[in-house]
């Protein structure tokens, strides 16, 4: 029973995980759509890098899955902008033409998109299956960041709140405190 439990915490935890995936070929970025939400992702789709950094500007996502060739801004510098936008959210970049050929060209893309932010690499086309297993391992590798962040956050608006109270308190104490010292001056 505690299997089932485990499941369905998990489903509950991947329903709350936004990705964002930016490909060129409409039919691709639907089709990994589809896949996503009926594994329960919540997932936008850009057709290129322009819209695809305009969809990050707009929302916050957990994951990408961006495409390394695309017309008018080049994947590998989409990885970098996205990168630069959110470098603590894992990127995939995917692609049909990188990854592919000879050794040592496909291993010259890879190690390109990963210095400039990507978190993993596929060739296209992969299976469904196989690109659920890459998010499940960027999304686990990335979680104890993410709630660090959380945490660092929550004392942030702790310590925020406790300044705001004690200038407040501050506030109110400073006029008489100035009065008795200005008094006892005078005396």
């Amino acid at each position: 029973m505690s299997g089932f439990r485990e499941r369905r915490e998990r489903r509950k935890e991947t329903a709350m995980r936004r990705i964002l995936v930016v490909d060129d070929d409409l039919h691709v970025g639907q089709a990994i759509s589809v896949w996503l939400k009926a594994h329960g992702f919540r997932v936008a789709t850009a057709d290129g890098g322009a819209t695809g950094l305009s969809a990050l500007d707009n929302a916050t996502f957990d994951l990408m899955i961006v495409d390394v060739f695309m017309p008018h801004m080049t994947g590998f510098e989409a990885i970098r902008l996205f990168h630069e936008r959110a470098p603590t959210v894992p990127l995939i970049a995917i692609s049909g033409y990188a990854f592919s050929g000879t050794e040592s060209s496909g291993s010259d893309f890879v190690r390109l998109a990963t210095r400039l932010g990507a978190t993993r690499c596929l060739r296209k086309p992969f299976k469904p299956a196989t690109l659920l297993g890459v998010i499940d391992q960027c999304l686990t590798e990335a979680e104890p960041h993410r709630r660090q962040l959380a945490a660092l956050g929550a004392v942030a608006d702790a310590l925020a709140e406790l300044q705001a109270k004690a200038d407040a308190s501050v506030d109110g104490m400073e006029a008489p405190r100035a009065a008795r010292r200005f008094g006892r001056r005078l005396s």
